[in-house]
This record gives C-alpha cells, structure tokens and sequence, in this order.
C-alpha cells in the first residue's frame, strides 16, 4: 500500500539535495514523497519531479528576494572566513543560531495547516533545530543528519561545528565553553518559543533532540568518530551518504593539458561568492599540469582571461563530474564530503564555515585527503597536496576501500528500506 512520506529539509542545497536522493529511493519502493519547503527551494523539488509545498520559515518575500537575502548574509561575513572556528562564535555562528531560531518561529505559523492538509503519514525533518509542529503531529517522524555526526553529542569526540581533532580535549573544552557563552541568550528566547508551544526547554547549547523513531546519519563509516557512548542501531543508522542520481556530464574539451589530471573545484552555492579566493586557485592551477572544471555559482560574468587549462561554469551536476575527476578542491560541505569518499576522490578541503571546519579536519587526520586553509596557502603548498592527491598509493587504497563500502550500501536504498519498514511499522531489515 503506497503512503505519503513527508521531507522537510532545511534551505540549504546540502540537505535538500539528500532528502532528494532519499525520496527518489522511496518513490521506487511505490510511495509517495512531497517536500514541505522554504518558498524560495519549492522549484528545486519540483524540478526532480516532486510535489513541494511552502512553508515560511521567514518574513515572505518573492523567492528571488530571499535567494539575494542569504547570498548577502554569506558574502558579508566573507570576511569572517579566515578565521578559525573558535572566532567565528562571536560572528557568523551567533548570527545562524539567531537566523535559525527564527525560522522555527516562523515554521509554527504555517506547519500545522501545511501538514493537515498534505496528511503525511511519516515526516522526515533535516534541519538543526526542533520544529514543535512535526513532533506534535501524531505520526512517526525521523531525524536526518546530513551535516557531520558530531552534531549527535558524544563527550568523547569534537563539538559540532569546532573543527578540532578527535583527541584534542582543549580544543574540545574551550569550544564548548565559548560556544555556551555566547548562545545563551538566543538559547534561552528559543526555550521561551519551546514552552510558549508545550515543548521541554532544552539544556543549554541544545536546539534539538533525536527522534524516538529513526535518528538516519549520512556520515561515512571509514571516518566514523570514537564515542564513549555508541549509537543504538535501532533507533540511528549510518547511510554512508546519500547520493543523488543527476543528468550525465560529458568532460568538455580543454585548450591545455589535454592529457593531465582532472580536478574539480566547488565551494557551493553560496561560498561561490568569495570570488578572490576561486580566482586565486584559478591562477595557481594555470600554471600546474592539471585540468580543472571550476564552478563559480552566479558569478561567472567575473572571470575572464581563463588559463587554457580551466574551465568555468555557474553549476555542475556534482555526482556525475566527481567519479571523472582525479581529485577534489571543495569547502568541505556534507555533499562534497560524503561524495568525495563514495566515489574514491581524494579531496583538498578549505573550509569557511559550519561543519566545513569538522570535514576538513576529519578528511586529514583519517588520511582521506587535506585540510587547508583558505588565505594561508603558497602555491608550493598546493601544488605539493595536489601531487599527493593524485600520487599517494596508501590513500588511493584508503579512498577505495570507502568507496567500496559506501556503494555497497548504498545509502538512498538503505534508507528508503528504514523508511518503508516505519510507515508500515515493521521493522525494517537494514
């Protein structure tokens, strides 16, 4: 019997994009997937061919208002993402906390009617925040995790969003301390929103909790961190990414270095925005015997005079470019991370922000590929990262192993299965 599951990820194209390969897998299995969405992401939904409703989760204004919103909140703190991750509390992290808060607020007005109507019969929410409405609505309702698995707390493993290492317990201590500072405040308006809608106020630094149902973390087994306390597989299952299926990619023809390794360089959507940072790399690449495909979002009309050996486009359809590159320069977003390490890529990462810091610090010290910063770097350097990219016998092994672990379970299906198994309340053989 078919039944309707409904994903409610966040506005971002990280977790959209994943709840996208789920619910691809779920429609395969002859259910029906809807969206409930941020109006300004209703069109990437219904470009795959889903049905998506809007969900406020700010001050309504047209779609391409918004787009411009979040574009100038990322590119003014440009500035910011030079710093490490501890002095970003003050600045870029408080001001997503704020953001974030308000978009629970501003979900409560519109939730409940949304989901009277859509009646789903499962709910699927990836975001970092509770929404009281999905909990209170009287139907399983599952939690996805597709940024890092840290942000499932453990005392023996990194704060979320730190980027420290796994066993540098000072880095760990001072990050939590500064972080509990500096939220209290936003902390404590969220916990006044949870009681003003019969929810437990949660200790401080929380935004939100597991699910009773199914807790489904994208994170990739071969950088699983160490927790004191493991997760109990019936209630958190590791996906090991959830890749989407994507229209072909044909590599084009370059001018230079026609027969020279590939590389792909990306940092998203919005950190496409830092334009000095893609034209530095652009110019460094141009003197190294590479090929490189490079997305620069919407500002493609800023670069001119390319190297012969670049090539430039405002989008990319991700999965279909990394299995024919040879490595990777991303700004360690969830997406990139996970299908770097699906499809064996060794990856250079230079995170800005979020758990960026976390991906990029786990991807090096398990051996799976670099961490960089984004400003401190010589061309030597980069260069001498790239060789072993693409020359490192033990990581290609590493990088292998992860792939063929990953593909095997292949996430979209595992969770379609887990998904499948709850709606119909069985368990699930996963």
């Amino acid at each position: 019997m078919s039944r309707t599951i409904a994903f409610f990820p966040e506005a971002a194209y990280g977790p959209a994009l994943n709840s996208v390969g789920i619910a691809q897998a779920v429609q395969a299995l002859g259910h029906k997937a809807v969206f409930l969405s941020d109006p300004g992401f209703l069109d990437v939904y219904r470009g795959y061919g889903f049905e998506a409703h809007a969900v406020n989760l700010s001050e309504p204004m047209p779609p391409e208002q918004m787009a411009k919103f979040w574009t100038d909140f990322i590119n003014g703190h440009i500035p910011n993402f030079n710093k490490s991750p501890y002095e970003q509390i003050d600045n870029y992290v408080r001001d997503c906390w704020e953001a974030i808060v308000e978009t629970a607020k501003w979900a409560q007005k519109d939730l409940p009617g949304v989901l009277a109507s859509v009646k789903p019969d499962l709910i699927c929410v990836d975001n970092v925040i509770l929404f009281p409405a999905i909990k209170q609505f009287g139907k399983p309702w599952v939690r996805i995790i597709s940024c890092s698995e840290n942000e499932i707390e453990d005392p023996d493993i990194p704060p979320h969003l730190s980027g420290c290492g796994e066993t540098d317990k000072a880095c760990h201590a001072a990050y939590r301390a500064r972080f509990e500072e500096v939220i209290k405040p936003i902390h404590d308006d969220f916990n006044a929103f949870l009681a003003a809608n019969n929810e437990t106020p949660y200790p401080l630094g929380q935004f939100f909790e597991t699910s009773p149902f199914m807790n489904l973390l994208l994170y990739p087994e071969a950088v699983k961190f160490h927790r004191r306390h493991p997760l109990p597989p019936a209630r958190f299952q590791y996906l090991e990414g959830c890749v989407r299926t994507e229209v072909p990619y044909e590599v084009p023809a370059f001018a230079a270095n026609a027969d020279k390794p590939l590389l792909y360089v990306s940092f998203g959507s919005l950190g496409s925005g830092d334009t000095a940072l893609l034209k530095r790399l652009i110019a460094t690449i141009g003197k190294l015997p590479y090929r490189a495909l490079v997305n620069v979002g919407e500002y493609k009309g800023q670069y001119e005079a390319l190297p012969p050996n670049v090539i430039v486009e405002s989008w990319f359809p991700q999965p279909s470019v990394i299995p024919l590159v040879d490595a990777v320069i991303h700004h360690g977003g969830n997406n990139s991370f996970t299908e770097c390490l699906y499809f064996g890529k060794p990856a250079i990462i230079m995170p800005y922000v979020w758990d960026g810091h976390d991906n990029a610090t786990r991807v090096d010290e398990t051996g799976h590929g670099f961490k960089l910063h984004r400003q401190n770097w010589t061309e030597d350097e980069l260069a001498a990262k790239l060789r072993s990219c693409v020359g490192d016998a033990a990581m290609k092994a590493r990088l292998a192993a992860a792939s063929a672990h990953m593909q095997a379970q292949n996430g979209p299906q595992k969770a379609a299965r887990i998904l499948d198994g709850l709606v119909k309340g069985v368990h699930a053989d996963v």
